[in-house]
């Protein structure tokens, strides 16, 4: 490739394990690496001459401490970088415990057909085979690949690439921890080889209203004998909605069911998600509490969003002033 075909990818970092070390006093790891001595890592995996790399740090926290204020300063650096003419695509580090859900986030807020691919690592940076060098490795690869354009946010790790609205974290430990379900990986990559296998059709967007906080939005889980006080409590809170993981296809108990009326009749927007990771929700039952019954009382049903991403797009709706039932079942159905 000629000096003329080079490329510059922008890496965003956060925090999280990919830059994690082992504290020799405790034993346990912190975030305590930068995003120049990340890239200085790629050296254990392979050169990629014809890229040029820059680094960008929005902050340095493990992954649990993300909050939608991060979400925030990180749409607008990488908002900022996409709309320069010498930025190919945007890279951006972060903790593997909520990545989904700023990936979704990015996904639904930032205007770009640029590639920009969120990754992460399980294996902290004291340990032999520690997997962030190959999955940055990798995410240079997409990032200058022409097929990774107009795909939306894309998640990468262990060679293989997701879309943001469908991954998911499914284990603890294991390098193959995101998923995306029934739908598939979008890309795999082996031999630095990037091919992709299908797109996703299904894409959202929703402005970033700058200067207006994201409304509080809160999650209530469904169990067996809950008795709607959690709900409750969430709807004094007066938050911009409530979005409720249910069981099954979105069907609560009669308690759960009443809680839910008290909170729409006080003007709270309610989503109904499921807890089960795959199918969705959908009506099909008539019992009280069902996810029919909550539809005829107004809620509206995540459809394939698992609880987390149906708030995070709950949120976005709010902020925008989409708050009716009819809004809403639009937006979650698109």
């Amino acid at each position: 490739m000629k000096e003329t075909d080079r490329i510059r990818c922008a890496v965003v970092t956060t925090g999280g394990t990919i830059v994690s070390k082992i504290d020799p006093s405790t034993g346990l790891a912190m975030p305590v690496g930068g995003g120049e001595e990340l890239v200085s890592s790629l050296s254990v995996v392979g050169e990629l001459p014809n890229v040029d790399i820059e680094v960008h740090e929005v902050v340095r926290v493990s992954s649990p401490h993300i909050t939608p204020e991060h979400w925030c300063q990180l749409h607008d650096t990488v908002q900022t970088l996409v709309a320069r003419d010498d930025i190919a695509g945007v890279i951006v580090t972060h903790g593997t415990a909520v990545l989904e859900e700023t990936a979704w986030f990015l996904d639904l807020t930032v205007q770009t057909d640029k590639p920009v691919i969120v990754i992460g690592a399980q294996r902290n940076t004291s340990e032999y085979d520690t997997d962030g060098p190959r999955n940055l490795y990798n995410a240079l690869l997409v990032c200058q690949h022409p097929d990774s354009r107009g795909k939306g946010v894309l998640v990468t790790l262990n060679s293989h690439v997701n879309a943001a609205r469908e991954v998911t974290k499914s284990h603890t430990v294991d390098v193959e921890t995101f998923q995306s379900g029934e739908w598939g990986y979008l890309a795999s990559i082996v031999r630095d080889r990037v091919r992709f296998h299908r797109a996703p059709l299904r894409r959202l967007h929703l402005p970033l209203q700058a200067g207006k906080p994201l409304p509080r939005v809160d999650i209530v889980g469904m169990y067996a004998g809950a008795d709607g006080a959690l709900l409750d409590a969430a709807a004094d809170l007066n938050p911009g909605g409530i979005v409720v993981q249910s069981v099954a296809s979105g069907h609560l108990n009669g308690p759960m069911f009443d809680a839910v009326v008290r909170a729409m009749d006080r003007g709270i927007p309610v989503v109904v998600s499921t807890r089960i990771p795959r199918g969705g929700t959908r009506p099909g039952y008539g019992f009280e509490g069902s996810s029919a019954r909550l539809v005829e009382a107004g809620a509206v049903l995540s459809n394939d969003l698992s609880p987390w991403k149906a708030r995070v797009l709950l949120m976005l709706a709010a902020q925008n002033g989409i708050t009716s039932t009819a809004e809403l079942t639009a937006l979650f159905d698109a």
